[in-house]
């Protein structure tokens, strides 16, 4: 007669002990192996098609990179017109746009905004088209902040 191995105390075989279950894991399951001459496990008969591997994979997305829009000062542009293409194109207040302008004025240089790249080229041409098309000077360029 054989004896057969007991699978823990008397008290869980009765029912009267909690059991705990393992926590859940994220499993990716591979694909079995094509079975062989030698069997579905290769040689040896190991049987390792079933191999759970665990991943995880973090994709972060790199933030774009910012570009200032500079209006730069001239002796020929209205300093009207330069409120207006503010006002026009960067959807500033009048206060706002006269400020700017003013910066400009005395600084030679002002920032109207800050934009990513294709956003930053485009304001760039419509101020220079719009400049061009009403016969003004004025320029209007952008660098990397």
């Amino acid at each position: 007669m054989t004896e057969v191995p007991t699978l823990g105390t008397a008290r869980e075989q009765a029912g009267t002990a909690r059991t705990r279950m393992p926590a859940p894991r994220t499993v990716e399951r591979i694909a079995p192996r094509a079975a062989g001459p030698e069997g579905p496990g290769g040689p040896g008969g190991d049987d390792r098609a079933n191999t759970a591997i665990i991943t995880r994979t973090r994709t972060r997305t790199k933030r774009p990179s910012l570009y200032r829009v500079l209006l730069l000062n001239d002796d020929y542009t209205p300093m009207e017109f330069v409120v207006l293409v503010v006002e026009r194109f960067f959807n500033k207040s009048h206060e706002d746009a006269y400020q700017i302008m003013m910066h400009v004025h005395h600084n030679g240089v002002g920032e109207c905004g800050v934009f990513t790249y294709e956003v930053a080229e485009t304001k760039v041409t419509q101020v220079m088209d719009f400049a061009r098309k009403h016969q003004h000077p004025l320029q209007c360029v952008m660098e990397k902040k």
